[in-house]
């Protein structure tokens, strides 16, 4: 090799790694600028996941509702900050949208206005932040612009649709007793200050062993409700095994964001000697290990109002539930008729008003959440109206127009749940919310029929393999049963 020719290659050294620096030079900062636009996306899903799930968790059916959710949208958003934590997010109600079910096209949806018009089902919160004031979703480039024809800035966008994944309604259902969903009972006739709410036929106060009914014959019609399968998808018989239907009795929800808007599949025949226990983890009861206190908490009450034991009527009732009774081609109880059979005693009413109070016809307003007071209640000197003939009388039972034994704590009518681990307990959790269906439903051992509401049943007592004896304690709006509420997409 001549000894011209190394300095020459030096210089071609040099070039080489001069290019090679510029190349790689070029490759940080295209990495840099995507890295910033992927964080700028991140942050973006962020917020779009945060303000979703806040407007989510604030639905309930009700022109409130949407109201609360859009106030709970901007609270999240406006807590917000993006751009390494340096710029406040500029929020727009634009950006929130809302509709009835979360699969719907995007020109399903509706914003804050339409959804207050019509608030009724909607039950999911979209957020999309093409919709933000500003420029939210743009990043400055600092090295794409050097590149031939390169931008100035890029942008990217973020949307999250956040609604309910369950329901708090047991797998359990029985046929409504009436279509009314609301309907004034004249227990009086012309004196309307005794007429009295009833709710698809059933009357708050009154207890009803939910084995023993059927609005269209003699034989008692309850189900098992498929907990896989939504509203108008069919279910398999598989689905109906006790370890799979078992834990969401525990639970006391589904699986399913409503049970309205489809046909449930049923199996006909609660099968309860083999669910009673998972009814009875309520009453502190894990004896058989059909639940577990962790998922399925005891009630914050415990205590059993059994007939024998009850101290605010006289004579005792001889029944747990108001006595079953036959008539009209229905099999109900006596307390249902009107008039009532002449041969009604006092003591065949069953235990009265554990949980709640009959309501007045004229205290009861249509709409989608009842007050979360309740209604002003019958005083307990309306028994003998309410429940004639032969009606029984109260003693020394609560003064207030909304209060009932149940939530009395330190009295005989309460109990802490017995294991200390398991204390406080949970308020309500011997509510059943069961589905009341469209009934007759066809005949078949698998099935299927509509849900014309949801009923709110108080356990007076432990389920026997035989009773569910629990009281009527209203209508309960489906808007208002919702479970949990995740992001669906």
């Amino acid at each position: 090799m001549s000894p011209i020719s190394r300095p020459r290659q030096r210089g071609v050294i040099a070039v080489l790694c001069c290019a090679m620096a510029l190349g790689m030079l070029a490759m940080f900062g295209l990495a840099l600028d995507l890295a910033m636009l992927y964080n700028r996306k991140a942050e973006l899903q962020a917020l779009a996941n945060a303000t979703a799930l806040a407007a989510a968790r604030e639905l309930n059916g009700t022109s409130a509702g949407i109201a609360n959710a859009t106030a709970a949208a901007t609270t999240a958003a406006l807590g917000f900050r993006y751009q390494y934590n340096r710029q406040a997010v500029a929020w727009s109600g634009d950006a929130l949208r809302f509709a009835a079910a979360a699969g719907t096209a995007d020109d399903g949806w509706t914003d804050a206005a339409g959804a207050q018009a019509a608030p009724l089902g909607m039950m999911y919160a979209k957020v999309d932040t093409r919709a933000l004031q500003g420029n939210a979703g743009v990043v400055a480039t600092m090295f794409m612009l050097l590149t031939p024809d390169g931008p100035f800035s890029v942008s990217t966008t973020a949307r999250a649709v956040a609604g309910r994944v369950s329901t708090l309604v047991t797998p359990l259902a029985i046929c409504a007793q009436s279509p009314a969903a609301a309907a004034a009972r004249a227990n009086v006739a012309g004196n309307g200050s005794y007429d009295e709410l009833v709710e698809f036929g059933f009357r708050r106060g009154v207890a009803y062993d939910l084995m023993n009914l059927n609005p269209d014959g003699a034989t008692p019609e309850n189900f098992l409700i498929d907990p896989l399968a939504p509203p108008g998808v069919a279910g398999t018989a598989a689905h109906f095994a006790s370890d799979v239907v078992g834990p969401f009795i525990c639970a006391g929800q589904l699986p399913m964001p409503t049970v309205m808007g489809g046909r449930l599949t049923l199996r006909r025949g609660f099968p309860l000697d083999t669910f009673a226990a998972h009814l009875n983890s309520r009453f502190d009861d894990y004896t058989e290990h059909a639940c577990t206190a962790e998922g399925a908490p005891p009630d914050s009450n415990i205590m059993p109002f059994d007939k024998a034991t009850i101290t605010w009527m006289t004579p005792a009732p001889s029944t747990q539930s108001a006595d079953s009774w036959q008539s009209g081609g229905k099999l109900w109880t006596r307390a249902d008729p009107l008039p009532g059979d002449a041969s009604n005693s006092a003591s065949l009413y069953g235990a009265l008003w554990a949980f709640a109070r009959a309501v007045p016809y004229s205290a009861y307003a249509a709409q989608p959440v009842e007050p979360a007071s309740g209604y002003n209640g019958f005083a307990v000197s309306a028994w003998s109206k309410l429940y004639a003939p032969g009606p029984p009388s109260a003693v020394g039972y609560p003064t207030s127009l909304t209060v009932a034994p149940y939530v009395l704590t330190g009295s005989s009518t309460f109990r802490a749940p017995t294991t200390p681990e398991h204390q406080p307990g949970v308020a309500r959790r011997r509510v059943l919310n069961v589905a009341l269906l469209d009934c007759p439903v066809a005949a078949g051992a698998i099935t299927s029929a509509s849900v014309r509401g949801v009923g709110r049943f108080f356990m007076t007592v432990p389920a026997t393999a035989s009773r569910l004896s629990a009281e009527f304690g209203g209508a309960v709006p489906a808007s208002a049963l919702s479970g949990a509420v995740e992001l669906q997409r």
